[in-house]
C-alpha cells in the first residue's frame, strides 16, 4: 500500500511539474514495483516487460484506431474550416453580445459531434478572442468558458457522446453509448447550469471591478478566407453522432467497432463536403495522425502504470477496502476512478487503470445485487471528469498555453467548472444509482 501510494505522489508531483509522462509513469511504477516485490531484478525487469508494457500494449492495441479516427476527424473539421463555421452558425442564434454562452454551446456541438477536445481548443480560439472583443469581455475568462464546453457533459454525462471516456465505458460493461440516459442528462445539465451561471456571475464580477477586453499579445485574429456552408459542415457531427446511434442502439454492434464505423463515416462525409479544400486533407491526415499517436501514448503510459499496481500484493489489499465500503459499490466505483483520474490527469487514464482492475468485479456486483450495469456505465464516465482536470493535466496545460493565460489567471474557474461542479454532478447521479432511476 505505501509503494502505490508513493508512486502516485511521484506521478503527480512529476505531472504537475509539467514533465512528461510517458517516462514519468514507468519511474513511477518502478518504486511501485520496488516496495511491491523488493529488490529483486528479475521480478523488478519482468513487472516491467510484463505487467507495464502488456497493459500499456493492450490499451494501444484496443484503442488506436479510434483515437486515429477521432483525431483526423478533428482535423479535417479544422483545415476545411468547418468546425469554424458551426460556431459561427451557433453564435448567429445565441447572439455574439453572449460571448460566454456562444463559446461553451459552440465547444460543446462540436465535442457531442465527435471532435476532439483538443482540436475544439485550437479552433474555438480565435472565434471566442473575436465574441470576447466585442463584447468586451476580460479574456481570462476564456479558458473556463472552452472548458465547460469541451471538457464536461458532452465528454463525460449526456448520452450518445463519441468521446473516448463513454466508449471506453461501454467496452468494460457492454453497454451502449446510452447507457443511463436519465442520469447522464440530470448530471449533464447540472454542470451545464451550474458552470455556466458560476462563469455568468463572475463574468459580472470582473466587470464591475472595471476589468475589459485586452488584446492579445500575439493579436489573435479569425483566419480569412471564406468558410464552407454552415448548414452543411453540422452534417458530418450529425452523421458521427446518428451512426452510432444505428449501429449500437438499433443494430446491436459492439461499442468499439461502432464508434470505429461512425468516426470513418463522419471523415468520409467531412471530406466529400469540402473537396475542393482537398489539398488540406493530407496535411489532417498527417497532423491527425501524429497528434493520436501522442494522445494515446499518453493515456496508455498511465494505464501501464495501473498494470503494475494490479501486479502488486498491497492492490488486493486496496482492491478490498474499495469493494468494502459499506454504502453502495456506485460509492467505490465513483472513488476509484475520481482519484485515478486526478492522480493521473487524465480522465480516461484514470478509468482505464480503475476498470481494468476492477471492472470485472462491478460486473459480477451489478448482476449479483440487482444493479443497473449502465448506472455502473454513468458513474464511470461521470466520476473520470471530476478530478482529472487538476493543474498537472495535459489538457488544461495546453488550454492555457493556447489562450495565453496562466493558472493564476484562469485556473479557478477552470477547476470549478471541471472539478467541483462535476462532483457535485456525480453525487446526483450516485443518488439516481442507488434509487434505480437510470
Amino acid at each position: 500500500m505505501l509503494g502505490i501510494l508513493l508512486g502516485l505522489l511521484l506521478l503527480v508531483f512529476l505531472s504537475y511539474k509539467g514533465y512528461s509522462i510517458i517516462w514519468v509513469a514507468p519511474l513511477s511504477a518502478i518504486v511501485v514495483a520496488l516496495y511491491g516485490f523488493g529488490f529483486n531484478g528479475q521480478v523488478l525487469l519482468e513487472s516491467y516487460t510484463e505487467n507495464y508494457m502488456g497493459s500499456l500494449a493492450g490499451f494501444t492495441k484496443s484503442w488506436f484506431p479510434l483515437f486515429f479516427l477521432g483525431a483526423v476527424f478533428g482535423k479535417m473539421m479544422d483545415v476545411t474550416g468547418a468546425a469554424r463555421a458551426v460556431a459561427h452558425l451557433l453564435v448567429k442564434f445565441v447572439g455574439a453580445k453572449r460571448a460566454l454562452l456562444g463559446v461553451v454551446v459552440s465547444c460543446a456541438v462540436l465535442t457531442y459531434g465527435g471532435v476532439s477536445l483538443f482540436v475544439v481548443v485550437f479552433a474555438i480560439y480565435p472565434l471566442a478572442i473575436s465574441l470576447f472583443r466585442e463584447a468586451d469581455l476580460p479574456r481570462k475568462l476564456i479558458p473556463g468558458a472552452i472548458a465547460l464546453g469541451a471538457f464536461t457533459f458532452t465528454m463525460t454525462a449526456f448520452p450518445g457522446s463519441p468521446q473516448l471516456n463513454n466508449i471506453i465505458a461501454g467496452r468494460y460493461f457492454n453497454t451502449t453509448p446510452y447507457a443511463a440516459p436519465i442520469m447522464g442528462i440530470v448530471a449533464g445539465l447540472i454542470m451545464l447550469g451550474c458552470g455556466y451561471l458560476y462563469l455568468y456571475w463572475k463574468q459580472e464580477k470582473l466587470v464591475k471591478a472595471g476589468e475589459r477586453f485586452v488584446e492579445p499579445s500575439n493579436n489573435v485574429k479569425e483566419e480569412e478566407g471564406d468558410l464552407p456552408n454552415e448548414y452543411l459542415s453540422l452534417v458530418p457531427l450529425v452523421t458521427v453522432v446518428l451512426v452510432l446511434y444505428i449501429l449500437s442502439k438499433k443494430a446491436g454492434m459492439a461499442i468499439t467497432p461502432a464508434s470505429i464505423l461512425s468516426l470513418l463515416c463522419g471523415n468520409i462525409v467531412v471530406a466529400l463536403l469540402n473537396l475542393k479544400r482537398s489539398k488540406f486533407f493530407i496535411k489532417a491526415l498527417n497532423e491527425g495522425a501524429n497528434g493520436s499517436v501522442i494522445a494515446i501514448l499518453n493515456t496508455a503510459a498511465a494505464v501501464g502504470f495501473g498494470g503494475v499496481v494490479r501486479a502488486v500484493p498491497g492492490f488486493q489489499v486496496l482492491t478490498d477496502k474499495l469493494l468494502g465500503i459499506d454504502a453502495s459499490p456506485l460509492i467505490s466505483e465513483a472513488l476509484a476512478i475520481t482519484l485515478l483520474a486526478g492522480a493521473t490527469g487524465s480522465s480516461s487514464g484514470g478509468m482505464g487503470i480503475a476498470l481494468e482492475a476492477l471492472g470485472p468485479q462491478y460486473m459480477a456486483i451489478a448482476a449479483s445485487q440487482g444493479i443497473s450495469v449502465e448506472a455502473f456505465h454513468r458513474i464511470a464516465t461521470i466520476a473520470s471528469g471530476g478530478l482529472d482536470s487538476l493543474p498537472h493535466c495535459g489538457a488544461v496545460i495546453t488550454l492555457l498555453a493556447v489562450t495565453g493565460m496562466t493558472h493564476k489567471d484562469s485556473y479557478n474557474d477552470i477547476g470549478m467548472v471541471t472539478c467541483v461542479i462535476p462532483l457535485i454532478a456525480l453525487a446526483a447521479a450516485i443518488v439516481l444509482g442507488m434509487m434505480g432511476i437510470v
